[in-house]
């Protein structure tokens, strides 16, 4: 009933930026929904990087990319983005935006919809 495609990924050099997009649809999606971004690496758990409220009024993001990493949202566009900037190589993941009713967590368990991924490479 929510589908959700994430594009922006790609390869880029240590210091770098890149601005990832999550266009969300489907007969039950509303803006009423919290979206996420979570990433996965090889040979690690999949870890969570930053969410936000329907409103924009609660966000979270994770230590390891506070700072360097912003999650916004259009609701207009059914879109939630996450800029990144002074990319890392251990930024390197595929990331995956999420989709879950309710209040802002950081637990991907809790998220009930979810996209393919797109890969983002630091290189160093």
């Amino acid at each position: 009933q929510v589908q959700l495609v994430e594009s922006g990924g790609g390869l880029v050099q240590a210091g770098g930026s890149l601005r990832l997009s999550c266009a969300a649809s489907g007969r039950t999606f509303s803006s009423s929904y919290v979206m996420g971004w979570f990433r996965h690496a090889p040979g690690k758990e999949r870890e969570f990087v930053a969410a936000m409220s329907s409103s924009g009024g609660s966000t979270l993001h994770a230590d390891s990319v506070k700072g360097r990493f912003t999650i916004s949202r259009d609701n207009a566009k059914n879109t939630v983005y996450l800029q990144m900037n002074s990319l890392k190589p251990e930024d390197t993941a595929v990331y995956y935006c999420a989709a879950r009713r309710g209040i802002v967590v950081h637990i991907s368990g809790a998220y009930d919809h979810w996209g393919q991924g797109t890969q983002v490479t630091v290189s160093s």
